[in-house]
């Protein structure tokens, strides 16, 4: 697995046939851009979109480190020309879409290594849950080279479907879409890697915005997708760890430290166990990253 780089709260999309959306993208405070060459992008308007992303790259430098590129599916006729147009202008790393397990992160991996100066150099986040099939996949990810990152995708995967819809009336996601969430987050949790939220559609909703982070952190994400820079400032807060919880971990390490031998240890807010010292730490670790 490529161990991912600091600073993975937020990762703002841009399509790549558009100048100035991204390099308004590649100037916001986004951890990360996406610069996408998928669904974005009309099938007639991609060869432009590849040199302008590779321009894009290319003007960036070493910022280029944090600067991705979203190619298009594996089993669609895009890939190639995708990978030959970008490849030489050094990405920070690339989203696939549609990925179904495994398998696919290995023929990627076959796909991009005779295109990089240094081979596997290049990390590789996948969507994992775009379509029927990808559900049933997300559990075969741990092991498969490139992996820095894992997300899911409502919207592909109502459409694989054949749904009307992905959400109730009340704008909450519907039980399969839940799942999906779901075996991200269990798939990247197993693959030893963090799980990135899906977009909020909504980009004027911020409130929502604020609310679904602030929830889904708590579920184990790291951080959430986005599809305007408005969004970013809110997302950064809401996966930015607050001063009380880096302190409450640090005096959970610090009690169990004092107390070698315990298993079970009186702290501010009830009992402390095991399982509690290894999330203090974990937490912990992610702030060194």
């Amino acid at each position: 697995m490529t161990k991912p780089a600091s600073r993975i709260r937020s990762w703002l999309f841009a399509p790549g046939d558009s100048a100035r959306k991204c390099d308004k993208a590649i100037a916001s405070e986004a951890d990360r851009v996406i610069l996408d060459l998928e669904d974005s992008v009309a099938p007639e308007a991609k060869p432009e979109a590849r040199r302008m992303v590779a321009e894009a790259l290319r003007a960036a430098g070493e910022g280029r480190d944090r600067i991705w590129v979203r190619i298009n599916p594996l089993a669609g006729p895009f890939v190639h020309d995708d990978l030959v147009a970008i490849m030489p202008a050094r990405p920070g790393g690339i989203m696939l879409p549609k990925s179904e397990g495994g398998a696919d992160m290995a023929t990627l991996d076959a796909l991009l290594s005779p295109l990089e100066a240094n081979a596997g150099s290049t990390p590789v986040h996948p969507l994992v849950t775009e379509t029927a099939a990808a559900m049933f996949g997300a559990g075969t990810y741990r092991a498969a080279p490139r992996l820095a990152a894992m997300s899911w995708g409502a919207e592909d995967l109502a459409d694989s479907i054949g749904a009307l819809g992905n959400t109730g009336a009340d704008g909450r996601y519907r039980p399969t879409y839940e799942l999906a969430r779901s075996l991200c987050l269990l798939g990247a949790a197993a693959a030893g890697v963090p799980a990135i939220e899906t977009i909020m559609g909504d980009f004027r909703d911020l409130d929502g915005l604020k609310a679904r982070a602030e929830m889904v952190r708590r579920d184990g994400f790291r951080g959430m997708l986005a599809i305007h820079p408005d969004q970013i400032p809110v997302i950064n807060a809401a996966f930015t760890p607050g001063e009380d919880e880096v302190a409450e971990a640090r005096l959970i390490v610090r009690l169990f430290a004092e107390n070698p031998g315990a298993g079970t240890i009186a702290g501010p807010r009830g009992m402390l166990d095991h399982p509690h010292l290894s999330r203090a730490r974990q937490f912990l670790a992610q702030l060194d990253e």
